[in-house]
């Protein structure tokens, strides 16, 4: 079947859906596949739900997933405005670390990522 640009047909938790968008065919059945992935893992930990209480659940958990990647994206785009408010001599250097362990970095941005979720609670 040839499928114009903008329109797949998807299969989504053993239902057959003709979607359109501004995205190419492949991207939509990638999303298709990606729903269809988290409906039945749903349905898995719940078998008995019906269809449409196992795709709202599904929403939620990828709502939830939706917010928390904006979340770190915000505090990564807050973190970068503040290293450019900096004058210059004050701005960290890709060498800055240089001398500490894989551990430590990684310690150290996720305290500054905790400090700031606290700030804004």
């Amino acid at each position: 079947m040839v499928e114009e640009k903008g329109r797949a047909t998807v299969q989504i938790y053993g239902e057959e859906y003709t979607v359109k968008g501004e995205a190419s065919p492949e991207y939509l059945r990638m999303l298709a596949a990606y729903i269809d992935k988290m409906m039945r893992q749903v349905a898995t930990r719940q078998p008995r739900l019906t269809t449409a209480r196992v795709a709202v659940l599904t929403a939620l958990n990828i709502a939830d997933e939706m917010s928390k990647l904006q979340e770190d994206y915000d505090t990564l785009v807050k973190l970068m405005d503040t290293e450019k408010k900096k004058p210059d001599g004050e701005q960290s250097r890709p060498d800055q670390n240089k001398n500490r362990s894989d551990g430590e970095k990684n310690r150290s941005d996720h305290d500054k990522k905790k400090e700031f979720h606290k700030k804004k609670a």
